[in-house]
């Protein structure tokens, strides 16, 4: 059976011999061309092309002929261009759910930093959230010890730490993109929901959660309530909102940059590494390079 993919190409500027590099690339990689368009603006170019591979190209199945066009599309490259390849079958999905991770993905802070900051710890819990980023600490036990450093702060530094917060370039964009099409908006974190309500609602995001700050007799206690938002969470969360909206899990798309994202990126259609660490790059089915979370819009047909 034939494979139907799209490949999408993006780069802050693609010339023409760059777009002939990538069609020779990508006939290379053993996909026959067909339509081609290249859109975009003063931010960044897109360059779309429709294609196919025939099952005696080595393709009779869809998962192991995917994964190696992606390999293959991410050899040789022209510097600063990156291409995902993409389900047909998702893009022209009629109804598609995306989930976004927050920090550093919906949102260019993480918040625990800036928290931190208000306690004079700012310094080291950095160097905790990026261990568990890379995925060399369990994601539970560091936030309960970078959690714990707040202890005693006035609970209104979270109203401080909300004014700080700004959204990435291109999420509102994207949100608002997802929705006049009529697909599902979700977002997940392993942050706190006391930060990400005002954004969520502001968004007018389908679904939505995050971790609570346990806060006592005005101040924060150090500990966090109920269920931590880890790397299982995310997934399991993801399934389930998909399932509640009818949307099979082939036209999801999941966005993240930290080892916390990695089974829900694992889990979706496509999951998509934004601006992420080595590790999450190197396992996503894509990844977008530039500052501009609205590329996945293009990703994903919307």
């Amino acid at each position: 059976m034939t494979l139907n993919v799209t490949a999408v190409s993006y780069a802050p500027k693609l010339t023409l011999p760059e777009v002939q590099r990538l069609r020779s690339l990508l006939t290379a990689s053993g996909l026959t061309l067909g339509a081609e368009t290249r859109t975009g603006d003063s931010r960044y170019e897109v360059y779309t092309a429709d294609g196919s591979v025939d099952p005696a190209a080595g393709a009779d199945d869809g998962e192991a002929a995917l994964a190696g066009l992606r390999g293959a599309a991410a050899v040789n490259l022209p510097a600063g261009v990156d291409t995902a390849i993409v389900p047909t079958s998702l893009r022209n999905a009629q109804r598609k759910f995306l989930i976004l991770d927050v920090d550093s993905t919906l949102i260019q802070e993480e918040v625990i930093e800036l928290l931190a900051a208000y306690a004079g710890k700012r310094e080291e819990v950095t160097e905790v959230t990026e261990a568990a980023m890379r995925g060399e600490l369990d994601f539970a036990e560091s936030l309960h010890a970078r959690v714990a450093v707040l202890a005693g702060l006035p609970a209104d530094v979270v109203d401080s730490v909300r004014a700080e917060v700004t959204l990435s370039h291109g999420a509102a964009e994207l949100v608002a993109a997802f929705q006049a099409a009529g697909h599902v908006v979700a977002v997940i974190s392993g942050g706190f929901n006391q930060i990400l309500q005002p954004i969520a609602e502001e968004l007018g995001l389908d679904y939505w959660v995050a971790n609570e700050l346990e806060i006592a007799d005005g101040a924060l206690t150090g500990k966090v309530i109920g269920e931590v938002i880890d790397r299982a969470a995310k997934e399991k969360y993801l399934r389930e909102w998909a399932a509640r909206e009818g949307i099979p899990m082939a036209h999801t798309i999941a966005v993240g940059d930290g080892a916390n994202d990695l089974d829900m990126l694992g889990a979706a259609g496509i999951g998509v590494a934004f601006n992420a660490k080595p590790a999450v790059r190197a396992v996503a089915d894509a990844a977008v390079n530039l500052p501009y979370l609205d590329v996945v819009r293009h990703i994903a047909g919307v």
